[in-house]
């Protein structure tokens, strides 16, 4: 039904789409879009390998002490970078979906959405369908869609800007409203991911955007000048 907005800019949907081949596929796009999404980094610095502080009080700070320039501070500090890590809530609810008579509502309510969420931790050999496949193409060293027997490769895709590959480290449910057949029908799905950082496609497509989105950020250099600076 049109709502009376023709130019209304299309509202995207985060996702959790499978890297690679195997059997079922694995995606699941969110229902709602996460109110707030978490995004923390830590960084550990360190006084160079060979500095002796004399065995007293803080090296890094003594280190710094002694030496004035900053650039020269600044290439000599080691610095220990960590993965970024993403922590946010999916909500699941299939409420409009019985509302308009939806047949997969009614019989499973969300189920196939957080089952599909389970799957994504759990390593692909232990599934029946799997297991099933093995069986039929013969022995174990054949032919198989899953190469290791390791929970699945997730892409975490968050708009046009940001694709990465992810591990979830944490999957916490908690269900708060079934059906009479006791199918969930809502749900709260907290999420915690770390991104796997390196040269893969995902992960230097999100970087380029990223210096791009810093690149645009000169537009406001102006700002500057509202900056005290010692000179």
């Amino acid at each position: 039904m049109p709502d009376g907005f023709a130019n209304r800019p299309r509202i995207l949907r985060g996702a959790f789409v499978e890297f690679g081949l195997s059997l079922p596929p694995l995606m699941v796009v969110f229902q709602f879009n996460p109110v707030e999404l978490s995004r923390s980094r830590s960084l550990r610095f360190a006084a160079p390998r060979g500095f002796q502080p004399g065995g007293r009080g803080d090296s890094l700070r003594r280190f710094h002490e002694r030496n004035s320039d900053l650039t020269t501070l600044r290439d000599l500090q080691d610095v220990s970078v960590d993965e970024e890590n993403i922590a946010f809530d999916i909500r699941l609810d299939a409420s409009e979906g019985l509302n308009e008579g939806d047949p997969v509502a009614g019989r499973f309510g969300i189920s196939p959405r957080l089952s599909t969420l389970e799957l994504m931790v759990r390593p692909k050999g232990e599934g029946v369908i799997e297991q099933g496949l093995r069986a039929l193409v013969g022995s174990p060293g054949g032919f198989s869609y899953t190469k290791r027997p390791n929970p699945p490769l997730v892409l975490f895709v968050w708009g046009r800007k940001r694709v990465v590959p992810v591990n979830i480290n944490g999957l916490g449910i908690v269900e708060t409203e079934y059906s009479a057949d006791l199918s969930p029908v809502r749900a709260t799905v907290s999420v915690s991911l770390t991104v796997i950082e390196g040269k893969s496609v995902p992960q230097m497509y999100t970087n380029a955007m990223k210096e791009a989105m810093s690149m645009v950020n000169l537009a406001n250099i102006a700002d500057a000048q509202n900056v005290m600076i010692p000179e």
